[in-house]
């Protein structure tokens, strides 16, 4: 739905536009560097355990999963992060919760398109936080896919337990919430949090691509708060901004 949701509002656009060009450009460096060096050696490798046939398949998405954890470590480390913040604020904007979103940021009553009422960050914003929890997951669950034909799908599964609930960092933060807190509110909703970020990484696999499916994603977590959201204000009586409706998002909101 983030895909969609992009690709039908133009206010997104010139967001994805200003980071597409070093998103390809970082993207095709490190496919091709990965492919050059470690895909044959990882290929012959994986033949012992899957065969011939078997070792081809598996070691493609072995290095996808391995360029993607490293492009996407790269792109949101240096180039990235403050733009998936501003695609998720301005969701939420477009979604009529500026109110939640002034909480962190000043936002315009008025102005051209909902990214444009953004004002400048009044702290350091942070969309999905470097998680070394998460990278050592990623370690060990990876020999996961050297299991032949479920090896892939469980190893995305495993590692998206983790990345899910990561996407909504900028919610919590919006809403004040503490460690404590952010476990608590994930904790019901497990199950949709790992199906979530099981999807966000398996978009990460596709080639060159990937990187745009980072901002995708943000705007796709956006739409998904915006509806608990207003979930939580409806069952609260909670007026305190201008509410849009709008349809419940399933869990393949990414």
């Amino acid at each position: 739905q983030g895909v969609r949701y992009c690709a039908a509002h133009r206010f997104l656009w010139p967001l994805l536009r200003a980071r597409l060009l070093p998103c390809l450009l970082l993207s095709v460096l490190v496919l091709a560097s990965l492919f050059a060096w470690t895909y044959l050696p990882q290929v012959a490798f994986l033949a012992v355990f899957h065969g011939a046939a078997g070792a081809w398949v598996n070691g493609t998405v072995l290095v996808l999963g391995e360029a993607a954890a490293a492009v996407a470590v790269l792109f949101e480390a240096f180039l990235v992060d403050e733009t998936q913040v501003d695609v998720f604020d301005a969701v939420l904007v477009e979604r009529g919760l500026g109110d939640l979103v002034a909480r962190a940021r000043p936002v315009a009553a008025a102005g051209d398109s909902p990214a444009g009422r953004l004002g400048p960050p009044a702290s350091r914003s942070v969309y999905a936080p470097f998680s070394f929890r998460q990278i050592v997951e990623f370690a060990v669950f990876l020999p996961i896919n050297l299991v032949p034909a479920v090896g892939v799908p469980a190893f995305l599964v495993l590692t998206g337990r983790r990345a899910g609930p990561l996407q909504h960092w900028r919610y919590f933060q919006l809403r004040g919430f503490d460690r404590d807190a952010r476990r608590a509110f994930v904790r019901p909703r497990r199950l949709n949090y790992t199906w979530f970020g099981t999807v966000h990484l398996a978009l990460q696999l596709v080639p060159v691509l990937s990187m745009l499916f980072l901002l995708t994603t943000a705007a796709g977590s956006a739409l998904w708060a915006a509806d608990m959201e207003r979930q939580r204000r409806d069952r609260e009586g909670d007026r305190g901004g201008a509410r849009r409706p709008g349809p419940r998002l399933p869990r393949d909101a990414v």
